[in-house]
Order: structure tokens, then C-alpha cells, then sequence
């Protein structure tokens, strides 16, 4: 099992930046993409952005230039900058992870959702 432990939301006003973390715990044998999500109210969730483990990186329309996805392989942890924050960024933010597990008898791939963090934009 893989456990995905999500941090550095909170309130900002417009304009401000976040920067939200997400560190992978468990009997992990590889992590190939991660990502973020994000679901408003009364909203579908929505990828906001991926990244692989060779780093190549996809951003959602609405975010491209303004937010920056990382990660670091050794820590197993991603990141997300968020700059010039707007109100519509309102929204629990969750980290998804796709990910090989050691199991007795092997490995076996899962995919995986942290708890999700609040961001809030607001004046």
C-alpha cells in the first residue's frame, strides 16, 4: 500500500502563491506518474497537473503559466507552486499517485489518493 500524506494548503488572497507538497509512504518499488487534482463545489474534480517519473509535465488550460508541478524521485514527493492565485482556484486539492508496490509475491501496480488540502483564495 502506498499512503500519500498532502500539505501547504490554507487561505491566500488574490494574487498570492501556494506551494502544496505530497510525500509517498509505503512499500513502494516505483512511481511512475503524480499528480494533482482538484475539486470546487458542486464541480467534477479535474486534473490540474502530472508529472512523470522522467519529469515530463501536463497542465490543465486554466493553470498553464501560473502553476509549476514537480517532484523529487528520491523523497517520493511532488510538488505544486501555485502563483498568481485566483478565486476560481478555490478547491480541495488531492495527490494522485500511480505506483508499483512490493507484494510477497512480487509487485503490483495501484493507484493512490492522498486526503486532499483545502486552498482557499480569497480577499
Amino acid at each position: 500500500q502506498v499512503q500519500l500524506v498532502e500539505s501547504g494548503g490554507g487561505l491566500v488572497q488574490p494574487g498570492g502563491s501556494l506551494r502544496l507538497s505530497c510525500a509517498a509512504a509505503g512499500s513502494i518499488l516505483s512511481i511512475n506518474v503524480m499528480g494533482w487534482y482538484r475539486q470546487a463545489p458542486g464541480k467534477e474534480r479535474e486534473l490540474v497537473a502530472g508529472i512523470t517519473s522522467g519529469g515530463s509535465t501536463n497542465y490543465a488550460d486554466s493553470v498553464q503559466g501560473r502553476f509549476t508541478i514537480s517532484r523529487d524521485n528520491a523523497k517520493n514527493t511532488v510538488y505544486l507552486q501555485m502563483n498568481s492565485l485566483k478565486p476560481e482556484d478555490t478547491a480541495v486539492y488531492s495527490c494522485n499517485a500511480d505506483a508499483y508496490v512490493i507484494i510477497t509475491l512480487g509487485k503490483r501496480r495501484g493507484n493512490y489518493w492522498g486526503q486532499g488540502t483545502q486552498v482557499t483564495v480569497s480577499s
